[in-house]
């Protein structure tokens, strides 16, 4: 075969021709490969879906209809149980996994098939007291899960530039599926709390399934280097670490607060006692409503507030001063938390907990940038998982706190105003004393003591 000019065509070098290794695939057939970063969106979209349908699923369970007193010691108990082999996970198996080719794809399997277990496990315990152990054992999981994430995406989008604008859209992604997933699992729940749990579970099977198609990407093939280490204790980098795990620690305060905030015992009409004795079934009210219902639209209202500043990300990554955009997350933070202890009524904490979450979002985006930007050389996969954990161990230090010490609702917000606003105004300090030429000592020395210990 010949062209008009009578050169020869070589047939390896056109789209559906040749043989064997030579063959070449028609072009139409590229538009059909999907990227490593869609697959991780898919299996993001199906964990947040079976978090959904987890969480409407013990809507109406023991979980949450057990009197305050008698959850705090449980809740307490389990929350250091559990969290217990995250600890271990963070400090000396997370690096192992990294450094394996495939390490943190394997994790995600892993975290995707036990989430399932765990839903089954839960259908014929939804009215027993081993519901407690199995549903901090999924917390575990899903806190696990999203410094593997964390850890997954540098290495699977394009390029490094890209991180946030990622980030931003696994979160963006992860909100809408999550609200959509939670339309059947609730319709489910009028049937059997336990159809929506068997729903669940095989949405965390599809998510193993197709997390199993992942690259076998290995996020560190080597010990950070000198250079790192230098580029991650940079004065704005561990500035922006402090501030960040004062967020997520405002995350996890909130979260524990309202939870015995809403089921708080003055507001709350006992209607009956199990047979064996263990617990006492409470009806909370406010006004006709709920306190367990008033919770449920708690969190989504988290939802909503992290959806919210996702979407936002994209524009406000373009600022000039990134680092500002933290000072304003946990401005935000110190705001709704005053607002809420000064009024102490239903919408204002509504209304708080979308806040926090939404500077959470914000604050995450912005922090990313930071290390995108003053850590250029560094493996942000390692750094990121890293830095991830130590949130995760904040929301739950934080949360531990409420739950320990039975908090009158004003003193609990107070204290999330007090975070907020000492926290935005220590940062805000230390980014003058930075920008003057003037290293922050005082907030720098302790932060590199710290974090040289844990090294």
């Amino acid at each position: 075969m010949t062209e008009s000019t009578g050169q020869p065509i070589d047939s390896r070098v056109l789209p559906g021709r040749g043989k064997g290794k030579n063959y070449v695939p028609p072009k139409h057939q590229h538009h059909f490969q999907v990227s490593p970063f869609t697959r991780l969106v898919r299996v993001h979209a199906l964990m947040a879906a079976g978090e959904a349908a987890m969480a409407v699923a013990l809507a109406d369970s023991l979980f949450l209809s057990i009197t305050p007193g008698e959850a705090r010691g449980r809740v307490l108990l389990f929350l250091a149980v559990s969290f217990a082999p995250f600890l271990i996970l963070a400090k000396f198996i997370g690096p192992v996994i990294d450094r394996m080719p495939g390490g943190r794809r394997l994790l995600v399997v892993l975290i995707a098939s036990l989430r399932a277990v765990v839903m089954v496990l839960m259908v014929s315990q939804l009215d027993s007291l081993l519901l407690f152990p199995l549903a901090f054992v999924a917390m575990v999981l899903n806190k696990t899960y999203s410094v593997s994430k964390s850890a997954l995406v540098p290495a699977l989008i394009k390029s490094d530039n890209n991180l946030v604008e990622a980030n931003a859209k696994l979160g963006v992604t992860a909100g809408i599926v999550g609200f959509l997933a939670a339309i059947p699992a609730g319709i489910l729940s009028l049937i059997s709390s336990k159809a929506t749990l068997i729903f669940g579970a095989v949405i965390f099977v599809l998510a193993a399934l197709n997390a199993i198609r992942f690259p076998k990407q290995t996020v560190a093939k080597n010990e950070p280097e000198e250079l790192e280490v230098r580029e991650l204790h940079q004065p704005g980098v561990l500035l922006a670490v402090s501030a960040m795990s004062l967020v997520r620690a405002s995350v996890g305060f909130v979260f524990f607060h309202l939870a015995f905030w809403f089921a708080d015992p003055q507001r709350a009409e006992i209607v009956g006692t199990s047979t064996n004795g263990l617990w006492t079934q409470v009806k909370y009210h406010f006004g006709p409503q709920f306190g367990t219902m008033w919770f449920g639209i708690a969190v989504s209202m988290a939802a909503v507030g992290s959806l919210l500043g996702n979407l936002s990300a994209k524009r406000l990554n373009k600022l000039k001063r990134i680092e500002y955009l933290i000072v304003v997350a946990l401005a935000i933070i110190g705001v709704a938390g005053l607002l809420t202890a000064i009024t102490s009524v239903t919408i204002t904490a509504l209304l708080l907990m979308a806040l926090v979450n939404y500077a959470a979002a914000i604050g995450n985006m912005a922090f990313e940038s930071i290390v995108q930007r003053d850590a250029p050389d560094v493996n942000r996969g390692r750094a990121l998982a890293n830095y991830y954990t130590r949130f995760q161990l904040m929301w739950v230090a934080a949360g531990i706190i409420p739950v320990l010490l039975k908090l009158p609702g004003v003193v609990g917000f107070g204290m999330v105003a007090a975070i907020g606003f000492s926290g935005a105004l220590i940062y805000w300090i230390g980014l003058r004393q930075i920008a003057l030429g003037a290293e922050p000592s005082s907030i720098i020395a302790q932060l590199r003591q710290r974090f040289s210990r844990s090294r």
